[in-house]
């Protein structure tokens, strides 16, 4: 599979003109906030295998980005995971204190994030004004250094450092995040 990236240093300069209002508002608060990033545009990544080739390109870990909801669809939560780790819902409703969680639609996340299926981010948390969606971050995130993910959309994918999407990014956007230890099986 041929699957080419692009790099730019900051925003993309090229193709702006075809780029969606929340991939290009994420740049914007990127830049408002004086966040270093690095940005790889590449062809449409949907499974776990692209964001790996994604991965070789930026140097940094790409994890799985869940977006969920509790049964009564009242409460969402944006959950990071390594992207190898296998995800059993029973043990985050546990630790969180609700009832069964399960996968919210794209309905929602495009009400609550501006993101479609397949480029789930904490990205999108920027346009969660109401804040609706609570971050949870597995502890097995905690050691990273880099951070990988899409812009709301997945043709572009950006990386930064870890600590600077959790003490400047997600404080910016008015949400805090929760650390939870998922069992690995």
């Amino acid at each position: 599979m041929d699957f080419k990236t692009v790099k730019y240093n900051g925003r993309p300069t090229e193709g702006n003109e075809l780029r969606t209002e929340a991939e290009l508002g994420v740049y914007d608060f990127l830049d408002k906030l004086g966040v270093s990033y690095t940005t790889l545009c590449h062809p449409a990544a949907f499974t776990m295998e692209e964001c790996e080739m994604v991965r070789k390109d930026a140097g940094a870990p790409v994890f799985k980005n869940l977006f969920l909801t509790n049964r009564q669809q009242t409460d969402f939560y944006l959950l990071m995971i390594p992207a190898d780790k296998p995800f059993k819902t029973k043990y985050l409703s546990s630790q969180l204190g609700c009832a069964r969680l399960s996968f919210a639609g794209a309905e929602q996340m495009d009400r609550y994030l501006h993101i479609h299926p397949g480029a789930v981010s904490p990205m999108g948390l920027i346009h969660d004004k109401d804040h609706k969606v609570r971050l949870i971050i597995d502890e097995d995130l905690r050691d990273c250094t880099t951070y990988a993910c899409h812009p709301c959309v997945n043709t572009s994918s950006i990386v930064m450092t870890l600590s600077d999407l959790l003490e400047k990014v997600i404080p910016a956007t008015g949400h805090d995040h929760t650390w939870v230890a998922l069992k690995p099986e």
